[in-house]
């Protein structure tokens, strides 16, 4: 079981994970087009967009996973 301070320092670390993981996608944007991948659909119809990022999801997936395997691994 987690008690009170232990929990808290696990959201810290989580959120400091997340913010570290955005600043990097942002970053990255400002170089690489990502979003606009090839295999990244886009489907246009009236007034309204259908938006779905496949290939950028995995490239996002094998870059995570990768990186949680080399952290991991201590």
């Amino acid at each position: 079981m987690l008690d009170g301070a232990s929990f808290g320092k696990w959201i810290m670390i989580i959120g400091l994970g997340l913010t570290l993981v955005g600043g990097l996608l942002w970053l990255l944007s400002q170089f690489i087009s990502i979003g606009r991948l090839p295999g990244d659909f886009s489907f246009q119809k009236g007034n309204m967009t259908f938006y779905f990022p496949l290939a950028t999801g995995l490239l996002i997936s094998l870059i995570l996973t990768i990186l949680l395997n080399l952290i991991g691994r201590r």
